[in-house]
């Protein structure tokens, strides 16, 4: 993990701007006391600049050519890490998995940069159980991807690491939802 100052950084945005604490159902449908909204720091210029070039170091080693997850949670992020991708003159392309096929237009599932065959991961704000991730995973498959890895940027500890094991995937992750409460709580 990123031990500088950007790390720091970032965590202090993610702990003042996205974190909240009050009952809720979370996208895994499991029920939660606090909610992490990275969105509403991954779109702050700072936050994705941060976020962006935070998790490209931690996606390149994965020699992965391209990466994205399902609409909506994965594009901030996929969109901070391709922008940094480009400022930092790594070949790694963007796309997102649609719920379902678009039905006008070219009438895709997937969109974005995506080119079959490559190296993939799939990626996501905020991961619990890692279902929204295996989802993408299974259609980027589908699509003919070789979806080698896993990414977060913020793991709530809650089966993830499990479930991507089981599905073949290496997975890696930037901050612990314990970090950001514990942040956001001092």
């Amino acid at each position: 993990m990123a031990t500088d100052k950007r790390r720091d950084e970032l965590l202090a945005m993610l702990a003042a701007n996205s974190y909240f604490e009050r009952d809720l159902t979370l996208a895994s449908g499991r029920r939660a006391s606090y909610y992490i909204d990275a969105k509403r720091t991954l779109y702050l210029p700072r936050g994705a600049l941060l976020a962006g070039d935070l998790m490209l170091d931690l996606v390149r080693p994965s020699g992965v050519r391209q990466l994205g997850g399902l609409a909506t949670g994965a594009l901030p992020i996929t969109d901070a890490i391709v922008c940094a991708a480009g400022r930092h003159q790594v070949d790694l392309r963007g796309l997102f998995v649609r719920k379902e096929t678009k039905a006008h237009g070219l009438q895709q599932l997937i969109e974005g940069a995506f080119h079959a065959g490559d190296l993939t991961a799939v990626i996501d704000d905020t991961i619990t159980t890692g279902g929204s991730s295996l989802s993408a995973a299974a259609a980027l498959r589908e699509a003919g991807a070789n979806v080698t890895h896993a990414f977060a940027l913020v793991d709530r500890g809650e089966g993830a690491t499990a479930a991507f094991a089981a599905a073949g995937l290496e997975y890696a992750f930037l901050f612990t939802a314990d970090e950001i409460s514990r942040r956001a709580r001092a």
